[in-house]
């Protein structure tokens, strides 16, 4: 089976390349020099400073190889030039035909989603809803909190 591709926008991808190398360059030598002073407290075998620097060697190496593997599956968007639909890196205004109130996104990739930035996965029920759709149209969005009707103002 193919491993998936990683959708990424240019900010996305430096980031992705910034904690890759500070976990390279510095984690590794953090822990290292972790393990190597716990191991001089003598027997491992009752050493908690020894087991708790040795889970996080295997949190910093896991997490090393799960950004290369994201790394070597990027595909770049750029969500730049005219689209008039929603794709991958587009950030489009919508009207809560509920509430009345507006809200912008940005779609993004599943590793880039962060909701609190209000970037938000284009694998996510209203990513999915959203993609292909145009200014002007209207989308209702079945997700687990219920039912979300929008219109789309722009998309840019």
């Amino acid at each position: 089976m193919a491993d998936k591709e990683v959708l990424l926008t240019p900010e996305g991808l430096q980031k992705l390349e910034e904690e890759l190398d500070y976990l390279k360059r510095v984690r590794r030598r953090e822990v290292a020099a972790r393990i190597k002073q716990a191991l001089e407290f003598g027997d491992i075998s009752e050493n908690s400073e020894y087991d708790d620097a040795k889970n996080e060697q295997a949190f910093v190496e896991g997490r090393i190889l799960q950004l290369e593997k994201m790394l070597s599956n990027a595909r770049l968007v750029s969500g730049e030039g005219k689209s008039e639909t929603v794709t991958v890196g587009s950030r489009v205004r919508l009207l809560d035909l509920d509430r009345g109130e507006e809200v912008e996104y940005t779609i993004v990739g599943s590793a880039e989603a962060n909701p609190a930035q209000f970037k938000i996965s284009n694998e996510s029920p209203v990513g999915r809803a959203l993609i292909g759709q145009r200014a002007g149209q209207e989308v209702t969005i079945q997700v687990p909190a219920g039912v979300l009707h929008y219109k789309i103002l722009a998309v840019q």
